[in-house]
Parts: structure tokens; C-alpha cells; sequence
């Protein structure tokens, strides 16, 4: 059965390094991630959509980095860390970085956005 494994590996040149390679319970939960991700921004997208604010459109928008950061990391891991690709670890936490502040940006327009037109408008009274 071994030497069986083994051959199948070889036939797909597959490298399997202990020390960077992922578990499939792993790899299930980066896959799903990701599908979520962008679910969940088609999803806030059409809500947008739905309800005429714009706000909403705007951080389905703000959740792109955070999706192209995981998308990073997937690649990365997929093609077992090579030093060729090591440009997607900057990658990634840069854009995770971006991620983390366009979603604050954008969660701070959406609760003005839901917010009662007189709350906003005092500020504006002299």
C-alpha cells in the first residue's frame, strides 16, 4: 500500500514537506473560507442594492482586500511556500492591512448611513 501512495505522489509530482504541507481538515476550512468570502460579498452587494444604500455597496467593495489576502495565502500554500513566490506574503499582509482599514472605513459610512437624519444634521445647526 505504501509503495502504492508513493507511486500516485510521484505520478502527480506532488512534494510533500512535512514541515509546510497543510492537512486536508485545513485546506477544507481555507477553501470554504474563501467561497464564503465571496459569497458574503455578492450577498452584501445585493442588499445594497436592495435597500438604495450605498454604503452597503461600498464595503462589499471594502471586503476585496481581505479576499485577495486570502487568496495569497491559498496560492502560497497550494504551491508549497517556494521562495519564487515568496512576493505573497508581502502581498498579503499588505493587503490584509489595507483590508483591515477599509472595512473600518467602510463599517464607520455604513452606521452614518442608518442613522436618523436629525442625529446627523445637529451637528450642521449653528
Amino acid at each position: 500500500m505504501k509503495a502504492f501512495l508513493i507511486l500516485i505522489v510521484k505520478a502527480l509530482q506532488i512534494h510533500y514537506n512535512p514541515m509546510n504541507a497543510l492537512s486536508i481538515p485545513t485546506w477544507i476550512i481555507h477553501i470554504s473560507s474563501v467561497i464564503e468570502w465571496v459569497v458574503a460579498i455578492s450577498l452584501i452587494w445585493k442588499y445594497g442594492e436592495l435597500t438604495q444604500n450605498h454604503s452597503w455597496r461600498g464595503f462589499a467593495l471594502a471586503m476585496i482586500p481581505a479576499l485577495i489576502s486570502a487568496l495569497s495565502a491559498f496560492t502560497w500554500h497550494y504551491f508549497d511556500n517556494p521562495q519564487s513566490l515568496e512576493w505573497l506574503v508581502t502581498l498579503q499582509a499588505t493587503t490584509t492591512l489595507i483590508g483591515n482599514f477599509t472595512l473600518w472605513a467602510a463599517a464607520i459610512w455604513v452606521w452614518r448611513s442608518t442613522r436618523p437624519s436629525e442625529v446627523i444634521n445637529i451637528s450642521n445647526k449653528e
